[in-house]
């Protein structure tokens, strides 16, 4: 990830903030790597997207540091030494908006993801989804190795501490609402944190949280019952985006003794019982091998999504407009989605709210 400074007609520029619990890394373009630090770390990265990049995709260079022209490629990188520095970084970008309007967007990656793969798929979702929110990846230590699960749930449920304070610190800035993408392995430090959160008590902030969207969530289904009885039914509904056919989840799921995944073997209908709303891309076709990044192929209908999941739910299909179409099957609440959404395609089931 060595800065690139090569002029790019037509690529655009994606500047995001990182918390961190890995290792600092001297090596030239490496910043962070998969060790963990014990302690806080913070940094700010901007990224470059190339001119011709197809949704849903991170056109990685075949050779580092990458053309800006046809690869994502790191343009500046530095750290932040402290966490009032960041705090004070995140509010002068998040006074760019108006007040009402200051949003952040935080990610937290998943499993077997080295630092430069989490934050390229950050600025993917960030671009393709057209956000206008401050985005913030909080990137804990994953070694990057397919081998390494079991340092890989540690060093997450290490990490759920250090989450749990980087947002009470953007919870405490000037953003008005905190968006949440976690993604596979880091649904299980984002769901501890919020369960860690509510049982302290202390809730100063909390109400800042928006959208919770828990992306392929690898974490065990009675686990995931367990803390959501702690955390009670949320004020919005969590957003819980499952596909069947992932295959890194049926890996998990013998590691773990054959227990289901909250991203593949759930009971749509109980998850919905729970608070959430579930949607479901079996049907999708992935642009991975595993099937288990389906939920960045949704970025770039991110908008139109986020409209009809929090304005879309209705008693009953009648009347609907042609462009749209009811999913949900014989539960207490319809969605409505654009035909756009729908081609995705993806099933979508809410209970009632």
């Amino acid at each position: 990830m060595k800065p690139v400074s090569a002029p790019a007609p037509g690529a655009s520029k994606h500047t995001i903030l990182v918390a961190t619990t890995r290792e600092r890394d001297s090596r030239p373009g490496t910043l962070f790597n998969g060790n963990r630090s014990g302690t806080l770390a913070f940094a700010t990265l901007t990224v470059s997207v190339p001119p011709k990049h197809a949704d849903g995709q991170i056109e990685l260079a075949s050779s580092p540091p990458g053309n800006p022209q046809t690869d994502f490629v790191v343009r500046e990188a530095a750290y932040i030494d402290s966490e009032k520095a960041f705090v004070q970084t995140l509010n002068a970008r998040l006074d760019e908006q108006p007040r009402g309007k200051r949003k952040v967007l935080l990610f937290i990656h998943g499993y077997n993801t080295n630092f430069a793969e989490g934050l390229y798929r950050f600025a993917q979702i960030v671009h393709d989804s057209g956000s206008s929110a401050v985005p913030v990846l909080f990137t804990w230590a994953s070694k990057g190795s397919f081998t390494d699960y079991v340092y890989d749930n540690n060093s997450a449920t290490i990490a759920r501490d250090d989450l749990e304070h980087t947002l009470h610190l953007i919870a405490a800035s000037d953003a008005d609402e905190i968006n949440i993408v976690a993604h596979s392995m880091g649904n299980w430090a984002t769901v501890e944190a919020i369960r860690q959160i509510k049982i302290s008590g202390d809730m100063a902030g909390a109400n800042k949280i928006g959208a919770v969207v828990l992306a392929s969530p690898d974490i065990d289904l009675d686990v995931f019952k367990s803390e959501m009885k702690r955390i009670g039914r949320p004020r919005k509904p969590f957003f819980i985006i499952i596909s069947k056919d992932d295959q890194a989840l049926r890996v998990s799921r013998l590691i773990a003794g054959g227990k289901p995944r909250l991203g593949a073997d759930s009971d749509v209908q109980e998850l919905a019982s729970l608070g959430a709303i579930v949607i479901d891309l079996t049907t999708l076709k992935g642009a991975d091998a595993l099937n288990h990044a389906k939920f960045a192929q949704l970025a770039s209908v991110a908008p139109e999504l986020a409209h009809v999941l929090q304005e879309g739910i209705a008693s009953s299909a009648a009347g609907m407009p042609k462009s749209e179409a009811a999913i949900g099957g014989p539960l207490a609440s319809f969605i409505t989605l654009p035909v756009r959404i729908i081609a995705a395609p993806a099933r979508i089931v809410a209970g009632a709210q």
